[in-house]
C-alpha cells in the first residue's frame, strides 16, 4: 500500500464518527424549527459552529446519548443550527443566544431549557430527559 493511500484512508476513518453524528442532526433552514416548535413538537436547537471543540464535544454527548436511549430520538427532533450560517439571524435574535454551543430544548411550543457550553454527560442527560 502506498503512503498516500494509508494517510487517506486514515484520515477518512477519522471523519466517519462526525460525519455520522451529523447525519442524525436535521440541518436548519430559516423557518423550519420554528415550525415545528409553534407545531407543539418537542425540539432540541444545537447553536453550533464547525470550529468550536466544545461544541464538537456536545455533539459527541448527544451521539452517545441518543445512541444509548432511542426514546430521544422518537421523542425529540434535533435540529443543528449552523452558527457561522445563523448566528446573526433572527432566531438567534429572537431567542436571545449568547454563543454557539447553546442548546435549547422546547416542548408544547415553550422553552424547557438551555444549555450553554456544557457538556457534562450527566447535565446533557437530564436535559435531554425533560423532552421525554
Amino acid at each position: 500500500m502506498h503512503r498516500r493511500t494509508l494517510l487517506a484512508a486514515g484520515a477518512a476513518f477519522t471523519l466517519v464518527p462526525a460525519t455520522a453524528a451529523q447525519a442524525n442532526m436535521i440541518e436548519y433552514q430559516p423557518g423550519t424549527a420554528e415550525a415545528a416548535i409553534n407545531a407543539c413538537q418537542t425540539v432540541l436547537l444545537d447553536f453550533a459552529a464547525i470550529w468550536c471543540s466544545t461544541c464538537r464535544t456536545q455533539e459527541r454527548v448527544l451521539t452517545n446519548l441518543r445512541n444509548g436511549n432511542p426514546a430521544y430520538d422518537q421523542s425529540i427532533a434535533f435540529y443543528r443550527v449552523d452558527w457561522d450560517a445563523y448566528g446573526g439571524g433572527s432566531l438567534v435574535q429572537q431567542l436571545g443566544i449568547p454563543r454557539r454551543s447553546t442548546l435549547v430544548l422546547f416542548r408544547g411550543g415553550q422553552e424547557v431549557g438551555r444549555l450553554v457550553a456544557e457538556t457534562r454527560q450527566t447535565q446533557i442527560e437530564a436535559f435531554l430527559n425533560a423532552g421525554l
